[in-house]
């Protein structure tokens, strides 16, 4: 038995392991697409801020973002939680930094005029998620206005 468990062990230590393609830009992309999907709705005009905030924030071209959304799409399908799109953030910014994040995420939740309960949710846990402050969010929130 403890030979089949080794046997086991084994392989799995010995198997390949995806490399992380989670950059800054794609964790940021990916919780722009959060925002935008929270309130079942996909609307052209948020996916029109997303691709601003992205051309604006991370200085791509409109070739290079519309890539990008592809692939934290596909990344935001997939995943079963925040924590590998958050986890990038806070390793990459300050907290000046990710009260801004939070502050590009109300801009693609007042795209369409309407803040979704859903939409305030996703946004209120993310930001918990990166260590912003209740006062600092309503403050990132008065400023998306």
């Amino acid at each position: 038995m403890f030979k089949q468990i080794k046997k086991l062990l084994k392989e799995l230590s010995e198997q390949p392991r995806e490399k992380n393609t989670i950059d800054f830009n794609t964790a940021l992309a990916a919780l722009l697409i959060e925002v935008m999907r929270a309130d079942g709705k996909v609307l052209e005009i948020e996916l029109i801020k997303i691709t601003e905030v992205l051309v604006e924030r991370c200085e791509l071209d409109d070739k290079q973002v519309n890539a990008l959304i592809t692939l934290a799409q596909q990344l935001v399908e997939q995943a079963i939680d925040l924590y590998a799109f958050v986890k990038q953030i806070n390793n990459n910014t300050s907290d000046i930094e990710r009260i801004e994040i939070v502050q590009l995420l109300w801009f693609v939740a007042y795209a369409d005029n309407d803040i979704d309960r859903y939409e305030d949710h996703i946004i209120r846990k993310i930001a918990g998620l990166l260590y912003v402050s209740h006062a600092d969010f309503i403050a990132a929130k008065l400023a998306a206005q």
